[in-house]
């Protein structure tokens, strides 16, 4: 489904993805973990159409997407839930919802609105509230709500990242759980997390990258029980 060849990112002078080559199949939970800084979030951004590689190609159901604009590849199938949620705090939960589905749907049409249930059988508690600010709702149903925005463009594929960054053991339960629903309803999943053993238990595969380079890759399994991601990802 996704295919990233030979990606060199860079942030003015610096290069922060080093030729990294990454592939997700349809259907597969994907992570990519590392240290702060190895280029995880600068991979999503460059998947997303927000950052533009200078070298390499990325591809998506066999089609070149480099040099997109963001909003097309949202059309194309790809939203992304970025780092620390970046919901709008003074729309109303409806409104944040009724912005995700701006590329593909009107907000009167009855596809709207079937995606909209779906987000709200999904996440009760947004249904609930959607007419209060978004701002007012705790970290965890924030969360909640910027993977319900990303899911109202009724993507093929989801990039997931950090979900868990701030918030309680047992939020992060259910915002995993919750993943692992989206994907077994057919959503491809892509997810950047600090939280390597979670992660890993969720996936299908991963990949470990290390200063814009791609370290270690393999099934979810191998990863976790290698010598080196275990000392070094998952405190053992």
């Amino acid at each position: 489904m996704l295919e990233l060849k030979n990606i060199h990112t860079f942030y003015g002078p610096i290069e922060a993805l080093r030729g990294i080559d990454i592939e997700v199949k349809q259907g597969e939970i994907v992570s990519l973990i590392g240290n702060n800084g190895a280029g995880k979030s600068t991979t999503l951004m460059t998947i997303s159409g927000i950052l533009r590689p200078q070298a390499g190609d990325i591809f998506f159901e066999g089609e070149s997407i480099m040099g997109i604009p963001p909003h097309r590849i949202v059309e194309m199938g790809i939203s992304q839930v970025p780092e620390g949620r970046r919901i709008f705090p003074r729309l109303t939960i409806k409104e944040n919802l009724e912005m995700g589905a701006y590329t593909k749907f009107k907000v009167q049409s009855s596809k709207f609105k079937v995606q909209l249930d779906k987000i709200f059988e999904l996440f009760p508690v947004l249904k609930e509230r959607q007419e209060q600010p978004g701002g007012t709702l705790s970290g965890g149903e924030q969360q909640m709500l910027a993977i319900g925005r990303a899911l109202m463009s009724n993507p093929k594929l989801l990039l997931l990242d950090e979900p868990s960054l701030g918030l309680a053991p047992i939020i992060v339960s259910k915002i995993f759980r919750t993943i692992k629903e989206i994907n077994r309803e057919g959503v491809t999943v892509l997810l950047v997390e600090q939280n390597a053993r979670a992660a890993l238990k969720l996936s299908n595969r991963g990949y470990v990258l290390e200063n814009g380079n791609v370290a270690l890759e393999g099934t979810a399994d191998k990863l976790l029980n290698n010598e080196q991601v275990r000392m070094a990802y998952l405190g053992e």
